[in-house]
Formats: C-alpha cells, structure tokens, sequence
C-alpha cells in the first residue's frame, strides 16, 4: 500500500465520527520476528496497517516457500483473496522482523462503510490501490528481466535488502537465489 494509508488519512480524520470509529476497531497488535500474523488454510479476517518491522505473504508451492508480498512500515498487509473473498487462503503472513501494527476486522470495515460514505470511499481507493499494485507486479514479471526487477525494488525500496533475507527477495523477485546472488554481486 506504500503511503497510501498515511496520504489518504485524512478523508477519514477530517471526519471526527469516522476518525473515532476507525479508534474503536483498530486493534494495536504486536508480532515477534518469525510470528504468523496469519496462517494458511484459514480464512484472513483481519487487514493490518504496520507501523514498524516487516511481513511478507508467502505459500508453499512443491516443497518451495514464494513469496508474493512484502510489505514494511506505513504499508498494509493481509491475504487478500481471502480478506475479500472469505475463503480460506493458500498464504500466510510472517513476521520478518518484530511488529507493532493495527488489524482492523472485515466486519468492523462493512459496518463502517454501511454508516458513512466517505469511509465507504475510502475502501474503494485502498482497494483500487491494491488491484494497481497487483497488476504492476504482474506487469514486472512477465515483462522484465530478472535484473531490471532487481534495480526497480533496489530503487524503490533499498532498505529492504539490509532487512530481510535474499532467499525471500529471491522468490518475491521470481528469481533463484542463485540469480539473485549473480545480480547482487555486480
């Protein structure tokens, strides 16, 4: 969600009922590094918006852990098609360094938006946000090479690749760790 969240705050906190009703959902959370924050074969009820540390979603996939999404402070994370679906998920979400987050429940969103129709708004931009991301991120990996990947996230977000390990930048990049190693070392 990169910003997102932080840029578009102020549609909801311009409004003190939304502002003090998103106060009565969001529900702090802490995670140790290595924690799920959700776990796969279940149903993802939550979304959750990180103020510090990293997560990433991943699945198994014959044997080999991918990842399909990292996300980092003032960003959000959650198993999408699950969250919105409410089906369970193939994904879970760890915990790649300690967290400090919100979750805020789909249920409580639904609620929400049924009440005020600037927060209904406010979810049709976050999920517009998320469907442009995910098309991006298809886009790179069907139309880039490996290297041009690595230079868009290494430009994007440098400070990844001193947080987390390079297997998992490897896999969310579509990329052996033996490629990424031949790149990162040029």
């Amino acid at each position: 969600m990169d910003s997102f969240f932080l840029n578009n705050a102020h549609l909801l906190l311009e409004n003190d009922e939304i502002a003090s009703a998103l106060q009565k959902i969001a529900i702090p959370k802490s995670f140790k590094k290595g924690e799920l924050l959700h776990t796969s074969n279940s149903i993802c009820k939550h979304f959750f918006l990180l103020f510090t540390g990293v997560a990433r979603v991943f699945y198994f996939r014959d044997g080999r852990d991918v990842t399909v999404h990292i996300a980092q402070e003032q960003e959000s994370i959650t198993a999408i098609d699950s969250f919105i679906q409410r089906i369970k998920s193939k994904y879970s979400i760890e915990a790649l360094e300690d967290i400090e987050c919100l979750a805020i429940s789909r249920t409580d969103i639904e609620r929400l938006s049924e009440k005020s129709h600037q927060f209904e708004h406010f979810g049709r931009l976050f999920l517009e946000k998320i469907y442009i991301d995910l098309a991006e991120r298809v886009d790179s990996l069907l139309l880039h090479t490996s290297q041009e990947r690595y230079e868009e996230l290494l430009e994007r977000k440098p400070d990844l690749f001193n947080r987390i390990p390079a297997k998992h930048l490897a896999s969310f990049l579509g990329m052996t760790p033996e490629t990424f190693s031949r790149i990162r070392s040029k």
